[in-house]
């Protein structure tokens, strides 16, 4: 997407923006800094939760995650995994033989191309397999403290709700909100978006009474 493109999307002036802080400043008065919710303790570790989390709960990757650093706690070892066995470690979350796939052929290409580190840029993360924008940044944000802006649904659903976007697209949410915010905000941004999806602004019961927003940000 080109720079032209990007700044025509922010609104005249700057209420855009403004807008956006005014929700990033409740969001964290509200629930205060959050960390990322999926166990690790590195950046190798994350890859993996991250990659097991599409389409899945935190709270079930963090269940199968353990085991699965225990059984692979390298790269290398988990390259050389047999994919039933990966299989039958993460079989309670959903699309387990894609995602064990994923992860083996992912580790492979990190040691064959990557001399066995996991990389640090965000087009070198989506070329591996399982890896999109939503993985990369995520990594980026919280292994690497490099800017990046996760986009999942409760972030494409407060977005919209809220008037910032009119599009359910998430790179074109990404970059409207790159473009109108200052980069240290984005991945806590994200995180505070994701938890008030969660928490106060569901999909279906919203709680607007109890929301200073109340989607007229």
């Amino acid at each position: 997407m080109s720079n032209h493109k990007i700044r025509n999307m922010s609104l005249k002036g700057k209420s855009k923006s403004k807008k956006l802080l005014k929700i990033y400043n409740y969001l964290e008065k509200r629930y205060g800094k959050i960390e990322c919710p999926l166990t690790h303790k590195n950046p190798y570790e994350l890859f993996i939760a991250v990659v097991l989390s599409a389409q899945c709960t935190d709270k079930k990757v963090n269940a199968v995650t353990p085991e699965l650093f225990k059984q692979y706690p390298t790269v290398n070892d988990l390259a050389g995994a047999e994919q039933e066995d990966v299989e039958n470690l993460i079989r309670t979350l959903g699309l387990f033989r894609a995602k064990s796939a994923n992860l083996i052929a992912a580790a492979k290409k990190i040691i064959i191309e990557f001399d066995g580190n996991l990389p640090k840029t965000m087009d070198t993360l989506i070329s591996l397999p399982g890896v999109g924008r939503k993985t990369a940044n995520v990594i980026l944000g919280n292994a690497f403290d490099v800017p990046g802006f996760p986009v999942d649904t409760h972030v494409i659903r407060l977005m919209n709700r809220m008037g910032i976007v009119k599009t359910t697209t998430p790179e074109k949410i990404e970059a409207i909100v790159n473009a109108n915010m200052d980069s240290h905000y984005w991945t806590e941004f994200s995180h505070l978006l994701i938890t008030h999806g969660r928490q106060g602004c569901s999909a279906r019961k919203p709680d607007c009474e109890n929301c200073e927003l109340n989607c007229k940000v």
